[in-house]
């Protein structure tokens, strides 16, 4: 499995500037996405043609395949931003697949991997935002949250730590966990109004997601999933019109993550993410 020292090299390359940049500017730009798709089949093609080996190629073809579904089904639903979704389609060239027979599970477990990394990424990352938005974020968050479900979930906590550190029934850490989802959820709404800017015309980006639909001069430029458009930013440069935009969390340090536990898993434990995640099954 050497034929993929050298694609793990131009992928780790490639995500440390992709996180750069994505940190920086907040957008990964197509040429970087669209360089490391091409560079990951061209290497593809010459190893399969130098070492008469298809199925390298082959496998990988579908796994592009696989991942551009995946990729789009993302995009579409606004869980992902375009440049993230590039992202994930040129690295479904990076993955060792070993066989035929890998391409769904590993692809199925690279992207929980993904959004497993992701989400502790964000969590994390979301501490800063509050630090940065704090009024903003406790005004948001005391709404959505009264005392009497303060009160409430303070006794479930303590009732249940009770459970299991004195009755022993560990049963009751998944309810603990159940109960809390909504405390997480009206957390993350929080978070995400802290997320949403007024911006100049100056400021804008081909992509940035409008928050409010703005009606100009007998136009309307509607919310889309697609973003702004360069044609939408000239019209609102020429009327001086700022835009309410909802900006998102960087996501690319979540593929950083995911990508060196994919290598690690592959050059340390000398084990695919499939067998690893198998090895976790009873």
């Amino acid at each position: 499995m050497q034929e993929y020292y050298f694609l793990f090299a131009v992928g780790l390359a490639f995500t440390l500037f992709a996180v750069f940049q994505d940190i920086k500017k907040r957008e990964i730009a197509n040429w970087l996405n669209f360089s490391l798709l091409a560079f990951a089949l061209g290497y593809r093609v010459f190893y399969s043609l130098l070492k008469n080996n298809y199925q390298f190629l082959f496998v990988g073809l579908l796994s592009l395949a696989i991942f551009f579904c995946i990729s789009n089904l993302l995009y579409y639903t606004r869980a992902f931003a375009g440049g993230d979704a590039k992202l994930l389609m040129a690295y479904s060239l990076i993955i060792p697949f070993q066989n035929y027979q890998d391409l769904i599970p590993i692809s199925l477990i690279f992207t929980l991997t993904l959004f497993l990394g992701g989400t502790i990424y964000t969590l994390v990352y979301s501490i800063f935002i509050v630090k940065k938005n704090k009024e903003k974020f406790k005004k948001d968050f005391k709404s959505r949250v009264t005392k009497q479900n303060y009160l409430s979930l303070i006794c479930l906590a303590l009732s249940i730590t009770f459970a299991i550190l004195v009755l022993k029934e560990t049963f009751f850490i998944p309810l603990a966990v159940l109960f809390f989802i909504p405390l997480l959820y009206n957390y993350i709404k929080s978070i995400d109004s802290c997320m949403i800017k007024l911006k100049s015309p100056s400021e804008l980006t081909e992509g940035d997601w409008l928050e409010e639909e703005i009606n100009l001069k007998n136009k309307l430029i509607k919310k889309s999933v697609h973003g702004l458009s360069i044609e939408d930013i000239k019209f609102l440069k020429r009327h001086s019109k700022k835009a309410l935009i909802k900006e998102g969390i960087p996501f690319s340090p979540a593929f950083l993550i995911s990508f060196l536990f994919m290598v690690f898993s592959f050059l340390i434990l000398k084990e695919s993410l499939f067998e690893l995640a198998l090895s976790f099954l009873p």
